[in-house]
This record gives C-alpha cells, sequence and structure tokens, in this order.
C-alpha cells in the first residue's frame, strides 16, 4: 500500500486533500485523536511529516512524506467571558476567532504579523507577537496553556485545567515558539481581556534616532500604550520614519495618557488617525511582513535599540523595518542570502541577542534554522528536546539549521 492509501484506510477519504504543487500528500486530520493516530503511525513507519495551518506564513516547501494541515481543527470548545478564558482548537482562524470573541466583550490582545489568514496554532507556535506586545506581552502571556500531539502519537496537556508536565519541562512555553519542533499544536487555552471600550492611534513623523527617543520618553514618562511601534518609511508608507502610538483601554485610562503624550514627545507633535486609518495602518503594517522572502526578529535590551538598527542597516538594509523601542523587539523582512543571516547571526550572538527566523524559503531555513544557538550549550539542549518529543524525527522542522 502506499503512504497515501494507509493515511486513507487509518483516517477515511474525507481527512484527504488534494496534493500540493510539491505531489506531497495533504492530509487534514478531523480531531486531536486523529491527528494522534496519524503521527503514532507515521512513527512507525517511518515517515517524515510536515505541519500545516492555512499555509499564508511558512511556505509549504519543505520535503517530507506527508503534509499535515490543521484547517479542521476550527472549533471553539470554549469561551468563558466573566473569567477572561477561551479554549480554541489550533487550526482555527485568527479573524473569525478573534470576531466571535468581540461578541461577547472579549478581547485576545494579539496582532501577529501576516494577520489575515493566519490561523491560532500558527500565531503560537511561532511566537509571532506584533505591536500589541508593547502593552500585552509575548505571545506566552497569552496562554493558560496548551494541548499537542507529540512526533511519537502521545497527547499532551499542560496547562489550562489539566497539568501533565514531562520531566519538569514548562510545556506551555516550550511550544510558543518551538516551530512545532516539539509537537503539532491541536488546542490552545487563552487568556482574554476585556474589549477596550476606548482605542485610538497617533503618529508622528521625523528622523529615526529623534523618534527612538522620543519612545524612551514615552516609556519613562510611566504613560501605558498598548502599542509604541517605529516604523520605517516603506512599510508606514510616509515620507519619514513614523513613531505610532496605540492607546488602549477605558475611556479615562486612554483620555489620561493622550494628555500625557504631548508632554513627552520632546516638541513634536503626534497626530491621532481617524479609526478606519488607524486600522488601515495597522493592517498594512501586519501584511507587510508576509509578502517578502525573509521575516526575523531580534530581540535586545531596550536601551540597544539605536544600535541594534544600525547594524540591521549595516548588514541588510533598513528599508523594511519595525521596532519597538520599549520593549528591545526588532522585526525585518525583505531578501537576504544564507550567509548574510549566517553572518548577522554571528555576530549578534556575541552581543547576546538571538535572532529568529519567523519565514523563509526551505533552502534557507535548513541552512540557517529559525532560531539557532546564541549561547554556548543551547544547542545541545535542543536535540535533547527533541529526542523527548519527537523520538523518532518524524516531524520536519529547521530548528538551528545546518
Amino acid at each position: 500500500m502506499t503512504i497515501l492509501e494507509k493515511v486513507t484506510a487509518l483516517l477515511g477519504e474525507g481527512a484527504v486533500l488534494e496534493a500540493g504543487t510539491d505531489r506531497v500528500p495533504r492530509v487534514a486530520p478531523g480531531s486531536p485523536d486523529a491527528i494522534a493516530l496519524l503521527l503514532g503511525t507515521a512513527h512507525q513507519e517511518g515517515w517524515r511529516v510536515r505541519i500545516e495551518g492555512a499555509g499564508t506564513w511558512l511556505q509549504s516547501d519543505a520535503p517530507a512524506d506527508l503534509a499535515l494541515t490543521t484547517r479542521r481543527l476550527d472549533r471553539i470548545p470554549a469561551i468563558e467571558p466573566s473569567d477572561l478564558t477561551a479554549t480554541a482548537e489550533a487550526g482555527i482562524g485568527l479573524d473569525q476567532l478573534r470576531q466571535q470573541l468581540a461578541d461577547r466583550g472579549a478581547w485576545l490582545a494579539i496582532d501577529p504579523p501576516g494577520l489575515a489568514g493566519r490561523t491560532l496554532g500558527s500565531v503560537v507556535s511561532t511566537a509571532t507577537a506584533g505591536p500589541l506586545r508593547h502593552g500585552f506581552g509575548p505571545i506566552k502571556d497569552h496562554l493558560l496553556g496548551v494541548t499537542f500531539v507529540t512526533g511519537d502519537g502521545r497527547m499532551v496537556q499542560s496547562g489550562g485545567r489539566v497539568m501533565k508536565n514531562v520531566a519538569g519541562y514548562d510545556l506551555t512555553r516550550l511550544q510558543a515558539g518551538g516551530f512545532g519542533a516539539f509537537g503539532v499544536i491541536v488546542l490552545v487555552h487563552l487568556r482574554l481581556r476585556t474589549l477596550p471600550r476606548a482605542d485610538v492611534t497617533y503618529v508622528l513623523e521625523g528622523a529615526r534616532e529623534d523618534l527612538t527617543q522620543v519612545g524612551e520618553d514615552i516609556a519613562a514618562a510611566g504613560l501605558t500604550p498598548a502599542a509604541l511601534e517605529l516604523v520605517s518609511p516603506a512599510l508606514a508608507r510616509r515620507e519619514r520614519w513614523v513613531l505610532a502610538v496605540r492607546l488602549a483601554g477605558s475611556p479615562a485610562l486612554v483620555a489620561a495618557d493622550e494628555a500625557g503624550l504631548g508632554a513627552a514627545s520632546g516638541g513634536g507633535r503626534f497626530a491621532p488617525l481617524r479609526a478606519e486609518e488607524a486600522h488601515a495602518f495597522w493592517m498594512r503594517l501586519a501584511e507587510g511582513f508576509a509578502v517578502r522572502p525573509v521575516t526575523f526578529r531580534i530581540g535586545g535590551v531596550p536601551t540597544a535599540s539605536d544600535e541594534l538598527l544600525d547594524l540591521l542597516q549595516h548588514q541588510l538594509g533598513d528599508e523594511w523595518i519595525s521596532a519597538s523601542p520599549a520593549a528591545g523587539a526588532i522585526r525585518w523582512t525583505g531578501d537576504a542570502s544564507v550567509d548574510r543571516l549566517q553572518r548577522l547571526r554571528r555576530t549578534l550572538a556575541g552581543l547576546e541577542v538571538p535572532l529568529t527566523l519567523e519565514r523563509a524559503p526551505w533552502a534557507l531555513r535548513g541552512a540557517v534554522g529559525h532560531f539557532g544557538a546564541y549561547r554556548e550549550g543551547v544547542g545541545p539542549l535542543v536535540a535533547g528536546l527533541r529526542r523527548t518529543f519527537d523520538p523518532g524525527g518524524a516531524l520536519v522542522v529547521a530548528t538551528e539549521g545546518t
């Protein structure tokens, strides 16, 4: 029997989709148990499996015997507005989830790049937080727990109502940003917030160095913006660099921050955006990181943001870039070769600054790796975790590259 015939016998014809352009069989299991059954069989048969969400963020080009998509895991078992919690399957579209939460007055305060069309599991597994990271923290801060399936078909629950940690690992944090290297996320337990009653955006244009200082002054003034993002002219579609400040929360809190914004702007004059302009601005920023071949993020200390931006400008250019100066987070997109990315990662390693390759063609992902080692001893740790959660090496993921 062929692999496709075996999968059809295992899960039924409804789980088999049309193969992609690389002719790799594609399977969409309809439940977490079906994914566990499939991966258990893959482990026994020695199949190599790549994981796909909706296929809108990472290219579906990794070499594999089988492509597993989570798109049929699109249910929301529970939304508890009074507790500000929800449980959703990993294949649900983020837009759909956010709309259903909003209908109940709840808000999942994440705005990842490539927002349109992405699944919840994709966002969690890649930990691609957007500008709202400034006010509400990275992806892991929005998780109460995850349920995932290991590479050999074991179902593991972490956080939420059930805790089954393995060997003392914080499994929820391990899965957030693991790129599927340690298992396939099937269910996510979420921490929510109340839908903000006021949500406004202000922008200030100027030289990059001046705006970086303004961002630091805003943070030092004790203001609490939901987002504080420095955006390059090309990404912002403006003449100069833009510092965008998003204020979201109760009307009283937003009004207080608005009053303090001018005082912290160093003489600059922030311009308010109309609601539709603000929506378009943040959506363009999110979409801008999903259209170019390579996207990566780096994370340093906030006081080093200017130096890191100078480094990126020198090594790769700064045409398509955004940064959260107060958080020390920077995201770059464009075109880059293996040699340039490896050289940049080595330079950053000397500063103990991690570079996470978020998206790229497989040839580049395989050579560079998603997160690589920026400190001595990280490589053996990752390899040990891979053996724990994928002992047969069934999952095709580029962790540290070649």
